[in-house]
């Protein structure tokens, strides 16, 4: 039988959360309800901030919707909850949210199995920072490996710089990387039910695609149709692909990708709860696709899976 709506009874949209990114994760979950209001579904919101499991019990649901940017939301934790409850959920698996929750390790598969990702280095406060720059091309980006929306990201061209972006990075997280600074064009592709949607080119002012040009900009440009020829468009979808895959997710997600100097594509991260924000990029995409919020919704919830 087709799963609609209507077939699927109550769903459950799991917001908020504790996370850093719990203000944009408030933003996505009451976008999905409204859009799931609007088309007359039994749907109720679930702030994950405090008792999950008496809010589950207690609700209760047939499916949830999980929006939770970063933390419990994306690490495997929520989902491992859900899978123990019984509870269809939408998006990837336990095992596939840790992993691409980890920056590190993703990039470390990747490097494995030959997929283009930059080079890196995991740091340490006993780091030769000069030695790393130095390996890593002269100008670097830091990273937390768990933490989304570029936050606790910096730039470093020096060592001083790279020290400091070091201990910016490791109030947010135990585990900081530093890659090779890339110098191209930044697209991100979303994924829905293994289709790969028309990538976006990001343009910003800011000296990165960080915090402020996703959520508060209204400068940051979004370039779709991505100015692409067919032939590298049809490569940047079969990486995005490739990437997400590679580490077994499934549902919706993003796959973030970047230029070198060389103009090969590089991929960043894979990202399986998106933002589904005013300024999100998985919607864009969408309706580039021709489907509206409302069926973009739709078709996430209806392939939740035990």
């Amino acid at each position: 039988m087709t799963t609609t709506l209507d077939t699927i009874g109550r769903i459950g949209v799991l917001y908020g959360g504790i996370s850093s990114e719990r203000e944009i994760s408030l933003q996505s979950g009451l976008a999905v309800i409204e859009a799931l209001n609007s088309l007359g579904a039994d749907v109720i919101g679930i702030d994950i901030q405090h008792n999950a499991i008496e809010q589950l019990k207690n609700a209760p649901i047939d499916v949830a919707f999980v929006a939770l940017h970063g933390g419990i939301g994306e690490d495997g934790r929520i989902q491992a909850l859900l899978d123990f409850m019984g509870i269809p959920f939408t998006g990837s698996s336990v095992q596939s949210s840790a992993l691409a929750m980890n920056k590190l390790f993703s990039k470390q598969l990747w490097q494995g199995i030959k997929l283009p990702t930059s080079a890196f280095e995991l740091l340490y406060e006993s780091t030769n920072w000069q030695q790393c720059l130095d390996k890593l091309g002269g100008s670097v980006m830091v990273k937390p490996a768990h933490e989304g929306s570029s936050i606790g990201m910096t730039v470093a061209r020096n060592a001083e710089q790279l020290q400091q972006a070091y201990k910016n990075a490791a109030q947010y997280d135990t585990s900081v990387f530093a890659e090779k600074l890339l110098a191209g064009s930044e697209y991100t592709i979303a994924i829905l039910n293994g289709v790969a949607l028309p990538p976006i080119r990001l343009e910003t002012d800011n000296c990165f695609y960080d915090y402020e040009a996703k959520y508060l900009s209204d400068d940051t440009r979004y370039v779709c149709p991505c100015g692409l020829s067919p032939e590298r468009e049809r490569e940047i979808k079969s990486l995005a692909l490739w990437a997400f895959d590679s580490l077994q997710c499934a549902g919706w997600g993003r796959v973030d990708i970047m230029c070198d100097e060389q103009g090969l594509f590089q991929v960043l991260e894979v990202n399986t709860v998106p933002g589904m924000t005013s300024h999100s990029l998985v919607p864009m995409a969408a309706k580039a696709a021709g489907l509206s919020f409302s069926q973009l919704v739709t078709d996430i919830v209806c392939s939740a899976k035990n």
